[in-house]
């Protein structure tokens, strides 16, 4: 059964460019306790209208509305709607494609061909402030990341969420790679850390979830839970994707292979 944030639904705005399945994605997500579908949009432009009217939690966007490039418009869907969160449902399998979106602010991504219950769980993850990335992707666009080597932006482009339990962004200072030099900021948030703290962000780094974590250090997921609050406020992030590229660029944890 899905279940909505604080007893209250989800409120859902579904964008794809074709009316059949935005009325089957209608039909399988209101048949959900827990889901409510606010508006519907089939271009981008419609899309924008709709979430200004309506500020939904969720919005599920097609990555290819009838030759529009949405990935190229998600900046503008979040300066409407701030407190939204995208999920891309696409049937495109072009991953460059994909990992341009999660860049640019998408907080999961689901393939047309997956399953009914994965985009269930996808909506529910991505509504708790978590990204839903399969873990292929998630590596790729690490390894990605890591290559470019680029020193990460002081306001990341509303990357406010990532793959259940992934890590932030640090909002101030610097980042540099692991092994390089580290900013005299960056060195004392790190220092403020715990040992648990650390075990904890490796974890998270490794993509473990709240769950598998709680069972790996035999303690509860609420203690899971404390401690990423605590790890998101002693290193300035906002989620577990930050947190995963602070971790490798600082050496916290490896980077996946």
């Amino acid at each position: 059964m899905f279940t909505g944030t604080a007893s209250r639904s989800v409120r859902l705005l579904i964008v794809d460019d074709q009316a059949l399945v935005r009325e089957a994605f209608r039909m399988l997500l209101e048949s959900q306790p827990g889901i409510t579908v606010v508006s519907e949009a089939s271009s981008f432009s419609d899309s924008i209208s709709a979430a200004t009217a309506t500020q939904p939690d969720v919005i599920l966007l097609d990555l290819d509305l009838g030759g529009e490039s949405s990935h190229q418009n998600l900046s503008m869907l979040l300066d409407v709607a701030p407190n939204s969160k995208i999920l891309i449902i696409t049937g495109t399998p072009n991953e460059e494609l994909h990992q341009e979106a999660l860049r640019n602010g998408a907080m999961g991504l689901v393939k047309k061909l997956d399953a009914a219950d994965v985009l269930l769980k996808a909506i529910k993850t991505v509504n708790s402030g978590e990204v839903w990335i399969d873990s292929g992707l998630m590596t790729k666009l690490m390894s990605s990341i890591w290559d470019s080597k680029p020193s990460l932006p002081a306001n990341p482009p509303q990357l406010n969420t990532i793959i259940q339990d992934q890590p932030a962004i640090p909002k101030t200072g610097t980042v540099s790679i692991a092994n390089d030099e580290l900013s005299h900021d960056t060195i004392q948030k790190i220092s403020f850390l715990t040992d648990r703290e650390k075990e904890v962000v490796s974890l998270v780094a490794e993509g473990l979830r709240n769950q598998q974590i709680a069972e790996k250090l035999f303690i509860s997921p609420i203690t899971v839970r404390h401690h990423l609050s605590s790890i998101f406020s002693k290193l300035d992030l906002n989620n577990r994707f930050e947190l995963a590229i602070f971790a490798y660029r600082c050496g916290l944890a490896d980077m996946p292979q």
